[in-house]
Formats: structure tokens, sequence, C-alpha cells
């Protein structure tokens, strides 16, 4: 488990580092040679710099152990890192969108191959930091770090539609054909609303996350059929669950024989828990309440719903 989180850390440093070095290649290549585009995607990509930073000391706060002041340990760092992910990467397009809608009111700059280029190198570099940062993400289940990975694919888009836009002028250029010099910041509209919608659903998640929100019910029917497998387990009465960071919190009401003694109702509770955590390896807690089961099917609490 070190390993990975060692993993996961380096992967948002190696984040950090390309995000400064990709934000200093596009506006200055894009003061340089007029592509506005060009010039909101650095300015996007400066936004990045801060959301990495965010990441980066999510990933170390999610990670300290439990203390008296937070008995649940830190995990909701993370959520609260994506929420700041989202955010920005909502500013950061509508900051496209105006520069882009202001672009179409002046007189475009001439396209340039070099932009060209620095847009094709941004969007390769994003594609590879994507698939190294969602990777490692998904297999911490790091809320910070698969935000930070979209974060990339968000840049992705961006490069594609600069590149696009950038092409589609120089084309133009070519072969005169009219209006073509406005593809830049068309294209640029076009990836902010992709990118909004991004960072909509990112920052939905995160809410759902600090709000404690239910697992989804796939995974409740799993824990359901888990708990139904275990010996002595008459009925699941309730089920809740949270996500807590990387990890998720489990509360169960099961009903058990009325017969058993204290010791055998505390075994069944510990066998409850013990194969819930062995089947479903994100479920780092499990609280069991027992209620008692009499054999004509009558109990002495009422069932509650799932």
């Amino acid at each position: 488990m070190e390993s990975v989180a060692s993993k996961s850390i380096l992967a948002v440093w190696v984040s950090l580092i390309s995000n400064v070095l990709l934000t200093l290649l596009k506006i200055i290549v894009g003061l340089l040679f007029g592509s506005k585009v060009l010039v909101a995607d650095g300015i996007h990509n400066a936004g990045d710099v801060v959301a990495t930073i965010a990441a980066l000391t999510s990933a170390m706060v999610s990670r300290k152990p439990a203390d008296e002041d937070h008995p649940y340990g830190h995990g909701k760092a993370e959520a609260i890192a994506s929420g700041i992910v989202a955010i920005i990467l909502v500013m950061a397009a509508l900051l496209m969108v105006y520069k882009s809608i202001e672009s179409l009111f002046v007189p475009p700059a001439e396209a340039s191959w070099i932009a060209l280029t620095a847009a094709l190198v941004s969007l390769i570099w994003k594609q590879i930091l994507y698939m190294y940062c969602i990777r490692i993400g998904k297999a911490e289940n790091s809320r910070s770090l698969i935000a930070t990975a979209y974060d990339h694919i968000a840049d992705v888009y961006a490069s594609a539609a600069a590149s696009i836009g950038i092409g589609i002028s120089l084309i133009g250029e070519a072969y005169h054909i009219p209006y073509t010099e406005y593809g830049d910041p068309v294209a640029g509209i076009i990836v902010s609303y992709l990118v909004i919608r991004l960072g909509y659903k990112m920052g939905r998640e995160s809410v759902d996350i600090l709000m404690d929100k239910n697992i989804t019910n796939e995974q409740l029917a799993m824990l359901s059929s888990i708990i139904y497998s275990v010996p002595n387990v008459k009925r699941v009465d309730s089920i809740r669950a949270r996500e807590l960071g990387n990890a998720i919190i489990v509360d169960v009401k099961v009903s058990v024989p009325n017969h058993l003694t204290v010791q055998e109702g505390h075994d069944v509770s510990r066998e409850v828990k013990k194969t819930i955590m062995e089947r479903m390896k994100q479920v780092a807690d499990v609280m069991v309440h027992l209620n008692p089961w009499y054999d004509d099917g009558q109990e002495a609490v009422p069932a509650r719903p799932k």
C-alpha cells in the first residue's frame, strides 16, 4: 500500500512540473505568434498548477493516520482537492470563452506553424500524463489523483481544439478560404463547453462525498449479498455506506437468531465485518448492529428499509 501511495505522490509531482513547463510554453508561444486560444490554454494551465498543488497537498494530508481530532482519518481532504480542481476548471473555461469571443471582434492574427507545433506537443504530453495518472489513481482510488487525470484530459480537449483551430487557419491562409482565420477562437469556445461539463461532473462528485452520499445501488446490492452469505444472518435490516477519501465506511443492521449468546452474536458480527472487508477491498471499516430474530418470523425491533 505504501508503494502505491508513493507512486501516487510521484504522479502528482510529475503533473506539477509538467504543468509549469506547459504553461510557460503555451503563453510564450501564444503571445509571440498571436494565438488567442493558445494563450487562453496557457492561462488554463496556470490554473492547473494551482490545482495540482492542491492535489499534492491533499494526497499527503489524506494519508495521515486518524488522530483524536479526526477519528475517521483525513480521507476527505482528497474530495476537497477534487472540488478545488473542478472550480479551477470551470473558471479557466469561462476565461477561454471570454478570450475566444473577444477574438471574433478584432482582426485575426496570422496563423503560425510554431503555434500549431506547441499545441500538438501539449496534446501528446497531456494524453500521456492522463493515462499515467488515471491508472495509478484508480489503482489507489485516489480522488485527488483522478481529478488531476481529468484535468489532464480537459487539457487534451483544449490542445486538440487549439490544434484544429490553428490548422484550419493555416489551411485557410494557404487556399484563401474566407472566415477560416476564425477557426482558432471558435475552437476555443467549443472546448470551453467540454471543460465546463467536466468541471461540473467533478464538482458534483466532490459535493456528494462531502455530504456523505450513499454508495451506488450496485455496491449496496453486493454488500447485501456478502452479508447474507454469513451463517446465522437471517435478514439484512439496513445498510448505509459512504466514501471517505479512498475508502468506504459501512454501517449495517442484521437480524440473528434470538437464542444466540452474546459471544455467538459477537462472532457473527465479527464474521460479517471480516467477510465484507475481504471481498470489498475498498472498505476500511464496518460497524455491525445486531437485532434479535425469532423462529416464528417476529422481531423485537421493526425492520428498517435498506
